[in-house]
């Protein structure tokens, strides 16, 4: 994607955090790991359900695609912040901040609005179980996952545009390890105003509205478990939302956080700290809250675990 430059800015240098030596190496190697058991449980969750057809269902499908967008959002910044830890100047080109900023946001805000669809998918499963084969089909829940990467992108799109043809005159430097919108405005040496208005609505668009449904969804999904006579029946639909609502809280918790803060430089450090370890928590612990909490999941894994044994068994005796 090119992006049309109005001034002589080629790059970017980002800031990031405070540069202490001695750590630089323990920093790198954690985060590093943390990436890279993140890939792996993804990527896991995704080959474990798509292989598995007692998982092709709509809660599962809307997994995969969960399990795909926080493999894609790690990779977004992980890659590039590990490559700054072992440079001196953190450097990134004018098209590839632009790139960056849309992606970044582009993934959170389709995250906000799929763990939106997945607290419709609960809302149907609990309190209409009899129609629920009949609402939720997979048909519907691939509308709706490819509709939420329509919206989303149609909706980033002109603040993108009109964010990449301001001036940016100097200073160059990002306080920040990624390109962050806000950020790039305060170093623009025009007006912004008309641009932050537009940003402050899609953010009333993205975080207002899909958590209000999820609070409606809600409220009608524990008013219907708390009529359930039983305390096991209860228990067990209460389990089958606890994952959906821990990933709610860490997205939408983190992201309301950072837009409520008040400005200033420390407050700029917090957001920093907050944005790091949310962009990173989520896609982490993803796959094993939804495979902890998850009988079927972990039934299934079990199941490809033990196919693998069987055939690197037999994979032997062929060789004696």
């Amino acid at each position: 994607m090119a992006w049309r430059n109005e001034t002589t800015v080629t790059e970017f240098i980002f800031q990031g955090f405070p540069r202490i030596p001695q750590l630089q190496i323990s920093l790198f190697v954690s985060l590093l790991v943390i990436y890279l058991t993140t890939l792996t449980g993804n990527i896991l969750m995704i080959v474990v359900i798509w292989l598995d057809y007692r998982l092709h269902t709509p809660m599962y499908l809307f997994l995969i695609n969960l399990s795909f967008l926080e493999t894609c959002f790690v990779s977004l910044l992980v890659p590039k912040m590990l490559v700054d830890f072992l440079s001196e100047k953190k450097m990134i080109t004018f098209n590839g901040c632009m790139t960056q900023c849309y992606f970044y946001f582009l993934m959170g805000t389709t995250d906000f609005f799929l763990l939106t669809t997945m607290s419709y998918d609960r809302y149907v499963a609990i309190c209409h179980p009899l129609h629920y084969p009949t609402i939720m089909s997979n048909k519907l829940c691939i509308q709706l996952v490819i509709g939420c990467w329509v919206v989303t992108s149609l909706l980033l799109l002109p603040p993108i545009i009109l964010l990449s043809r301001l001036p940016f005159c100097g200073p160059k430097v990002i306080n920040h390890f990624f390109c962050d919108s806000s950020t790039l405005l305060n170093l623009a040496c025009t007006n912004t105003d008309f641009i932050k208005l537009i940003n402050l609505i899609i953010s009333i668009i993205v975080l207002v509205g899909p958590l209000l449904l999820i609070v409606v969804s809600y409220v009608y999904i524990i008013s219907t478990i708390l009529r359930i006579p039983s305390a096991h029946g209860r228990n067990k639909a209460f389990s089958t939302c606890a994952s959906h609502l821990s990933m709610v809280t860490i997205s939408f918790g983190s992201a309301i956080f950072i837009e409520i803060r008040p400005t200033g430089k420390k407050s700029s450090d917090i957001d920093k700290a907050v944005l790091m370890v949310s962009s990173i928590l989520a896609p982490l612990l993803n796959p094993f809250i939804y495979t902890l909490r998850n009988e079927k999941v972990k039934d299934a894994l079990r199941d490809a675990l033990n196919r693998s044994v069987r055939r690197c068994k037999k994979g032997r005796e062929i060789k004696v």
